[in-house]
């Protein structure tokens, strides 16, 4: 069957459906990773949003056991082309079966080049993924224009707390396999004072990607999972030794409930790791806004550099604003990670507080390992280091 993807400039790609039949509209961006792809489709960060894969062939393993939630939340999955036999050992089932599973419309044998090109040029923009091959432009077009991702944290966020056990979770990495100096093996960089403590963490769920909470009962944490909307109170209530603020969708500064509840974290003193929306929000809560990057990062290779060591890291990121640091009040916090190719901030100290947030993803396996130690380091902070 025929499926046309239209971009909110007029632009129109002619390809093949994929997954499901229906007619969706979004906000299109793009994601440069390699492989990964079942963790892109299930990253909570992706709800309102299209994600054209620049890879060429995309499904190639299949889908296996990789998932960062118990579903998909892109709106719709724009590829080159759709391998037809997946394989691999740990394969379950195809990406075209689970597609149409998840009820995710979708577009395949489009010059993906062509559409990378046209969002890096003209910057991210609305589209339309339909099979109705009698399209209206002179409709479609002022939809497009129209469309706004709105509130996706409260669509994504889970709907009631749970826990999460200390070792419940084991790590899939064999000892000594680490990157530049970071460990492979959960814990590696935790000083010996504060192991075995089985620290309580409570994490405020945006859309949190499952490998968070897992990084964090791989070192013998136990994780609380709070919705998006849980109140300070709440959370301080249960007496954690410390508070994850987890990624997720959307503009930052639509989250205005939220933000005030993470001022009240911030005034708490409870040693604080924010990732991602996480950290945009706690710039936020203390007077640093955000801004709309052109066309966002969104990938399994970007370079960040930690300003204190000098060190430069492969990082996982899916991102479409970030933390405006020429507003940032140096006696709050200072810049303590920045990207190599653009100069952004990807992270933040804040002053005369135990609280750390990076932008980008040290749960995810891009380097593989390179910044798994990030956790290391909350831990130490939970077990008193400044």
């Amino acid at each position: 069957m025929k499926a046309f993807l239209i971009l909110e400039d007029g632009t129109v790609f002619e390809g093949t459906s994929i997954g499901s039949t229906r007619e969706v509209i979004s906000e299109i961006v793009f994601n440069t990773s390699m492989t990964g792809y079942l963790e892109v489709l299930t990253d909570p960060s992706y709800a309102g949003q299209a994600v054209c894969m620049t890879y060429p062939l995309i499904g190639n393993y299949g889908i296996t056991p990789d998932m960062e939630s118990a579903r998909s939340w892109v709106d719709g999955y724009i590829v080159r082309e759709l391998s037809r036999i997946p394989s691999n050992f740990r394969c379950e089932g195809t990406i075209q079966d689970f597609l149409k599973e998840q009820d995710v419309p979708g577009i395949a044998g489009i010059d993906t080049r062509a559409l990378t090109k046209i969002l890096r040029d003209k910057g991210t923009m609305n589209g339309m993924i339909t099979t109705n091959e009698n399209y209206n432009l002179d409709e479609i077009i002022p939809r497009l224009k129209e469309y706004t991702v709105g509130d996706v944290v409260s669509k994504v966020t889970c709907q009631e707390k749970s826990v999460i056990k200390a070792n419940e979770c084991k790590s899939v990495y064999p000892e000594g396999q680490g990157m530049m100096g970071a460990t492979a093996s959960a814990g590696g960089n935790i000083k010996p004072e504060n192991r075995g403590k089985n620290y309580k963490v409570a994490l405020m769920d945006f859309g949190a990607k499952g490998n968070i909470a897992s990084s964090l009962s791989q070192r013998g944490c136990e994780v609380t999972i709070f919705p998006a909307h849980a109140s300070a109170e709440e959370i301080l209530a249960m007496n954690p030794d410390g508070i994850m603020l987890s990624n997720g969708p959307g503009d930052p500064e639509t989250n205005v409930d939220i933000i005030e509840e993470i001022k009240k974290l911030y005034a708490s003193d409870v040693p604080i790791f924010a990732i991602c929306l996480g950290h945009q929000l706690m710039a936020i809560a203390n007077g640093c806004p955000t801004h709309k990057l052109k066309y966002g990062h969104r990938g399994g290779n970007h370079p960040v550099k930690d300003l204190a060591t000098g060190r430069v890291y492969i990082s996982s990121q899916n991102h479409g604003y970030v933390v405006d640091t020429d507003k940032l009040d140096p006696s709050v916090a200072v810049p303590a990670f920045v990207n190599v190719n653009d100069g952004t901030n990807e992270g933040l100290k804040y002053v005369g507080k135990n609280i750390f947030t990076v932008q980008f993803h040290p749960e995810a396996c891009p380097g593989p390992l390179d910044s798994g130690y990030l956790f290391d380091r909350f831990i130490n902070m939970m077990g008193g280091e400044n």
